[in-house]
């Protein structure tokens, strides 16, 4: 699954993104294979889906970083 920062937040590195993950905030799905494309998601939701990894864009769009569900630990 693909997923891009929500309402206007962009990252400079994978760990700012693992803590936001980990925070439990909102990402959009970005994946047209998915039926919920365009839908806000956060770390609860997606331990719930049976998605083992997640595709995160970052750096306005231009990186792409893998995270496995499992390892996340939400804190938030």
């Amino acid at each position: 699954m693909h997923l891009i920062p929500a309402y206007g937040r962009d990252y400079k590195s994978k760990k700012q993104i693992q803590a936001d993950l980990e925070a439990n905030k909102d990402f959009i799905i970005a994946d047209m294979s998915s039926p919920y494309n365009g839908k806000p998601v956060n770390l609860e939701q997606l331990q719930q889906t049976g998605e083992r990894t997640i595709n995160v864009r970052y750096k306005q769009l231009t990186q792409v970083t893998v995270f496995e569900i499992a390892k996340l630990k939400k804190t938030g």
